[in-house]
């Protein structure tokens, strides 16, 4: 019952695809733009020291300059000069700390040995040199962004009154000590006991109020105009072939401010929808045509189609989030890890297509857009070219590196052009470059995941495969040593050709180190693991010899999918012989029982026939590698014409009929296989 719902259910996926496919891309495109920030585009971009080579821009209302960032930081500096720190006087300080004078003083008294007709002259004397400190008053200077050992003004409050006052005026702890002993040494008093007493007693009556004066300052900076001016409609902006100086590039800044504020409050924003959903609708309607057209096995496969949708969104909703956040610089972002992502899961074309369209959706939204296109898709050319044949992991620290250098010139180049300064590059700029390499190498993780969910075999899955300690081909070298060892030469055959003719190297390689993994049930059976003067078939008839040669086939693939080898390898295992006979034992039991009928499929392998180049290519070299085994004396033209009968004869089995390999392909390989057959058996070229 379960698996009638299964295939109930991939019967009705099958019947609905093309529907299924639609509303994916509908739902894509609908995502990036509830994403994309709803803002308008500025339709001019414009740099200083460039030449505005468009037409005279005439002001078409009346607008404020703004003021660049070094004259707001000027007018704020100016402000809060003028705001003095406030301060609270308590009184409450001076009155507690007389009547601790009092206490401690008539504590101390008795033990102090002076003349008690001299008591009431050394309290008074106490008592008027602390009133006069804390009338004048008594601070700790060097609070809030103001230097200790410099004099400035402040504020004093008492009582909803204010005054303004020098700190060069006022007392501190050091500055009253001081005082006292200048005063007590004048009086003539015992300046030991007093000061014991006098400096204990000394406590800031004046409290710095960091809530008043901070709400002081916010005000000020409030008040501050961000405005100089105003351009009046009908007034040239800037003329066709002027140099954008520091003054007409603060105009053109001040002009898109305001047409931007103006657009997000009064424009419509069903129209700014719109306008996304025909760009956005139209750049995805370009990559299902490139698919449809050069990548039908992707479009054909509403999982692959999915992902990449899945890839595209993510990017841009990324994208969309930083805008929101207000990232310090877009930069940060990085977008290498889309075409790296596409490389290794798909191919090269459509890795850059995708990411052409990505950073053409992108550059609305940055600033600077052709800038962007250029670090971006400059970047991104680079990252896929670097990992075109990856063989090792190791590639991915390189690609990042050839990533950096590519930031770091176009870096260098855009500020020549922008300064015409070597001295004025602002190197803190490309620091977000440096951390957007970084985060690119996130895509190894997450091919691994897009691998696990999406049923994918990336380049990544290829390598491990073909490493020859994995332990499935570490056990066929034990079982079956002559499979392995013929598997291996098929493997270096198979990849050279496909490398000349077009295809995937590393999937043609995995494939052939693992299409003979079925003979490991039975390896005596296969002449490759036999022992000299021992062969079983002798003793079997020939039906019974034909289903064990052709059951390798059946037992690789329960093989493989028991050890949950890719779909992509298991195919190169169903393919590698066709729907070929056995022709060794038809024949001979044509020629040993000619009276007897027998049904010709029992010796042909049940297919299907081969459907890729790689699997095409894997057929052949399969077939000449076994083959020349049988040559006795191999020399230059029996290797030829062997290579030449062999894959004739594939051809007149209409096995390669499938594999899109053309007849100059066909040559290629050829020609390959003959050269590297020489090479394996030594075999010398006359010249």
């Amino acid at each position: 019952m379960a698996k009638f719902s299964i295939s109930r259910q991939r019967a009705v996926l099958r019947k609905y695809a093309v529907a299924v496919k639609f509303i994916m891309i509908f739902l894509s495109v609908l995502l990036i733009i509830l994403a994309l920030p709803k803002q308008t585009k500025f339709r001019y971009e414009f740099e200083k020291g460039r030449i505005w080579n468009q037409k005279d821009l005439v002001a078409p209302y009346n607008f404020a300059i703004l003021k660049t960032t070094e004259e707001l930081e000027k007018d704020q500096d100016a402000v809060m000069q003028n705001i003095t720190p406030v301060y609270q006087l308590n009184t409450n300080v001076q009155l507690q700390q007389l009547e601790g004078y009092i206490n401690d003083f008539n504590l101390k008294w008795p033990s102090a040995g002076i003349p008690e007709k001299l008591k009431a002259k050394y309290l008074e004397t106490g008592k008027v040199l602390l009133n006069h400190v804390y009338n004048i008053g008594l601070i700790t200077p060097g609070i809030k962004n103001q230097p200790a050992d410099e004099n400035y003004n402040i504020t004093i409050v008492n009582k909803n009154e204010s005054v303004s006052r020098n700190t060069s005026a006022l007392y501190t702890k050091e500055k009253a000590i001081a005082y006292f002993e200048q005063q007590l040494t004048l009086l003539n008093v015992d300046r030991a006991y007093m000061l014991d007493i006098l400096q204990s007693r000394l406590q800031n009556n004046m409290v710095y109020d960091d809530k008043i004066t901070s709400r002081l300052k916010a005000d000020a900076l409030a008040n501050i105009s961000a405005t100089q001016g105003m351009i009046q409609k009908g007034e040239v902006i800037i003329a066709k072939g002027m140099v954008i100086n520091d003054e007409i590039y603060q105009k053109l800044l001040s002009y898109k401010k305001y047409f931007e504020d103006s657009a997000r409050v009064n424009g419509n924003r069903r129209l700014v929808f719109f306008g996304q959903f025909l760009l956005v609708g139209l750049t995805v309607t370009l990559l299902i045509v490139f698919l449809q057209m050069f990548r039908k096995d992707i479009y054909a496969d509403n999982r692959l189609v999915g992902l990449i949708l899945l890839v595209i969104t993510a990017m841009l909703a990324t994208l969309s989030w930083a805008i929101t956040a207000q990232l310090p610089n877009l930069y940060y972002i990085p977008y290498c890890i889309v075409p790296i992502i596409i490389r290794i899961l798909f191919d090269t074309r459509l890795a850059l297509n995708i990411h052409l369209l990505v950073i053409l959706i992108a550059g609305f939204y940055v600033p600077n857009s052709f800038e962007f296109a250029f670090y971006e898709i400059t970047a991104g050319m680079v990252s896929i070219y670097s990992i075109k044949n990856l063989l090792r992991r190791g590639q991915f620290l390189t690609s990042a590196l050839l990533i950096t250098v590519t930031y770091l010139v176009t870096f260098l180049g855009i500020s020549f052009i922008r300064e015409g300064d070597i001295m004025h590059i602002e190197w803190p700029e490309f620091f977000p470059f440096a951390v957007s390499v970084m985060l690119t190498l996130l895509a190894y993780p997450l091919i691994y995941a897009f691998e696990k969910v999406f049923r994918i075999t990336s380049d990544l899955t290829l390598i491990e495969l073909t490493n020859t300690n994995a332990a499935l081909l570490r056990e066929m070298a034990f079982k079956a040593p002559g499979t392995f060892q013929h598997s291996l030469q098929v493997a270096n055959l198979a990849e050279n050709a496909i490398y000349s003719i077009g295809g995937n190297a590393l999937l043609v390689r995995a494939g052939a180190l693992y299409h003979d993994i079925g003979k490991m049930e039975n390896p005596l059976y296969f002449i490759e693991n036999q022992t000299a003067g021992f062969n079983p078939h002798d003793k079997l008839p020939y039906e019974e010899s034909a289903q064990i040669i052709i059951r390798h086939v059946r037992k690789g693939v329960e093989l493989a999918e028991k050890e949950n080898l890719p779909d992509d390898i298991i195919n190169f295992i169903r393919t590698h012989h066709g729907n070929t006979r056995v022709d060794y034992f038809y024949q001979s039991f044509l020629k040993n029982f000619p009276e007897k009928f027998i049904d010709e499929n029992i010796f042909r392998y049940p297919g299907p026939i081969p459907f890729s180049k790689e699997t095409g290519v894997l057929m052949l070299a399969d077939s000449v590698e076994a083959a020349s085994r049988s040559i006795k004396e191999p020399d230059a033209q029996s290797i030829s014409d062997l290579v030449d009968r062999i894959v004739n004869y594939k051809l007149n089995q209409n096995q390669l009929k499938d594999s899109d390999i053309t007849l100059k392909d066909l040559e290629t390989i050829k020609t390959i296989f003959k050269r590297m057959l020489m090479s394996i058996y030594h075999v010398r070229i006359d010249y």
